[in-house]
């Protein structure tokens, strides 16, 4: 089974770049999006054509804002949107589908902001996402993808020194809400299976910084200890390109 996890950054704006022929090319079980930046009429819509997949979407009250969609080529149990948190839930950031053996949960963590404006909320969202994935893990296994806001390690970005605790996504509070979640008992698979690695996955639009991969690694598949076992490959797709991020991939 291959999972794939992707930061569109706008569903539409990808879709006019050929996001159904990379689909089709990647060829997923499983594909978890974030940023669609769209209502889930807007994802249908961005999608039609593409067969084979069930389509899932969660959007937030703001039209064009943040927002995640699942699509799978086997039907889902049940899929959820959100926390069952009121603080939390008008961005469309988290949705969970449940499947036999395990459930996938795909967040789109928020950013800290300029001037770390949203610090004090980010951390209360990462101590209740923790929380919540530690519930699910309860009942059966889990796997978390998505955009995680963070660079985990200063091998998970370009310039740490320049940039800690001073940008949104790389100071020590948002750097232990992870380790957090990975003390509940789950694993970053790729830095579990790449430890000495340097690869990005997020890079800025300015400044050529793709290019020149000036970049962070702020994608992750966090998968629970018990189905790590079964990972054969955790992988970063820096060739698949149409948004400021690129795909990461599992197959199980």
């Amino acid at each position: 089974m291959k999972i794939i996890s992707w930061n569109v950054n706008g569903i539409r704006a990808v879709a006019k770049k050929g996001l159904i022929d990379i689909i089709y090319d990647l060829n997923p079980d499983i594909m978890c999006f974030q940023e669609t930046k769209a209502q889930p009429d807007q994802v249908e819509e961005a999608l039609a054509g593409l067969d084979g997949y069930f389509i899932y979407a969660n959007s937030a009250e703001r039209k064009g804002y943040s927002s995640t969609a699942i699509i799978t080529k086997t039907k889902p149990i049940s899929v959820v949107n959100d926390m069952g948190l009121e603080e939390h839930d008008k961005e469309g950031r988290v949705m969970t589908a449940e499947f036999e053996d395990f459930y996938v949960v795909t967040v789109y963590t928020p950013n800290s902001k300029a001037e770390l404006l949203r610090l004090d909320y980010r951390e209360r969202w990462d101590h209740d996402f923790t929380h919540y994935v530690a519930n699910l893990e309860n009942k059966k296994p889990v796997i978390v993808c998505g955009d995680l806001n963070v660079a985990h390690t200063e091998m998970d970005i370009a310039r740490p020194e320049a940039n800690y605790n001073k940008s949104p996504g790389y100071t020590q509070t948002e750097i232990d809400g992870l380790s957090n979640l990975l003390a509940k008992g789950f694993v970053d698979s790729w830095r579990e299976q790449h430890p000495d690695e340097i690869k990005y996955s997020w890079w800025s639009f300015r400044g050529g910084a793709r290019q020149k991969n000036i970049g962070w690694r702020l994608d992750y598949f966090i998968v629970s200890e018990k189905i790590y076992p079964q990972l054969k490959y955790s992988g970063i797709l820096n060739e698949v390109v149409g948004s400021d991020h690129c795909p990461i991939s599992i197959d199980l």
